[in-house]
């Protein structure tokens, strides 16, 4: 028989079912609404995260997007998966692949870190994440050797050696390496900012933007340097500091050839090849090739 999603045979216009995790989120962390349309949409809640994620799951080809490739090769052939899902007509081979599935539609995330109590849908996702507290990194890039959590990483990683930018916005054109990116992208268009900080209400584009500003309300500096145990609150902070011990200068400018620590300082120094001077004073229009210029500037203002 095929299987109902809780709560589908009640009558009012929205109806609201709540799933509890077996991780340490609140009861209230995880919501599914189904309207009478027989649209779903969700809301999570985590600890420090709110996400609505409205119309994630409203048509079939959303749901097929969320699939695992397993889950898309169950779909590939009708005749030998008798097992019909209801929400998105996906097929699968028995009724315990079918149960797997519907874990997406009834967000629920079975699957909790007993590290750091985040939780997931699927017990490979878990062992992938299980990887950022172990440190192991299985998967190598054979041009130069960074390695990696997982497989898809690599994959994405390896579109930098290859220059390779699958992925295009449709409204400006910049191309991305990882889909992703893309979809983080967009919301710079669509002015999107669905994850709030629950402290302050801050909203932003992308949950890691809104764990990173988290931080600063707690203090946090998860990430330290082995070296002289120096802390910070990014991961990308770290990897610019370790350069000071390794003497590492990734960044060349294509001009003149010298080289830097930090894309950022790149960025900065190739105004210099340009003439740009993006920074300019509210006060009298005067233009600046870097902040710290128009700082000192604005003293004279400011008095």
């Amino acid at each position: 028989m095929p299987m109902e999603l809780p709560g589908s045979h009640m009558e009012p216009d929205v109806l609201e079912v709540l799933f509890l995790s077996q991780g340490s989120l609140s009861d209230n962390s995880r919501r599914l609404v189904q309207t009478s349309d027989n649209r779903t949409q969700s809301v999570f809640m985590s600890d420090h995260v709110r996400v609505d994620t409205s119309n994630q799951l409203d048509t079939d080809a959303d749901c097929k997007q969320t699939y695992s490739a397993y889950d898309t090769e169950m779909h590939a052939n009708s005749d030998q998966h008798p097992f019909a899902c209801e929400v998105c007509d996906g097929k699968f081979a028995n009724d315990s692949q079918l149960k797997t599935h519907m874990i997406i539609h009834m967000a629920q995330r079975p699957f909790s870190c007993d590290v750091c109590f985040k939780t997931f849908t699927h017990s490979s996702t878990l062992s992938d994440h299980m990887r950022i507290h172990t440190g192991e990194r299985p998967f190598s890039c054979n041009i130069c050797d960074k390695s990696f959590t997982r497989a898809s990483i690599l994959g994405a990683h390896m579109c930098i050696h290859t220059g390779e930018k699958p992925f295009s916005c449709e409204v400006c054109d910049k191309k991305f390496t990882r889909s992703s990116n893309l979809s983080d992208h967009r919301r710079i268009h669509t002015g999107e900012r669905r994850y709030s900080c629950v402290f302050c209400d801050k909203k932003f584009r992308t949950p890691a933007a809104v764990r990173c500003h988290v931080r600063t309300h707690t203090g946090e500096r998860p990430f330290s340097c082995n070296v002289c145990d120096k802390k910070f609150t990014l991961s990308s902070s770290l990897s610019d500091h370790m350069r000071i011990h390794t003497g590492e200068r990734p960044f060349s400018c294509s001009v003149c050839g010298m080289k830097f620590t930090r894309s950022c300082t790149l960025r900065d120094h190739v105004r210099v090849h340009t003439g740009e001077q993006p920074f300019c004073c509210t006060v009298c229009g005067m233009k600046f090739k870097w902040a710290s210029s128009l700082r000192n500037h604005m003293r004279i203002h400011t008095g």
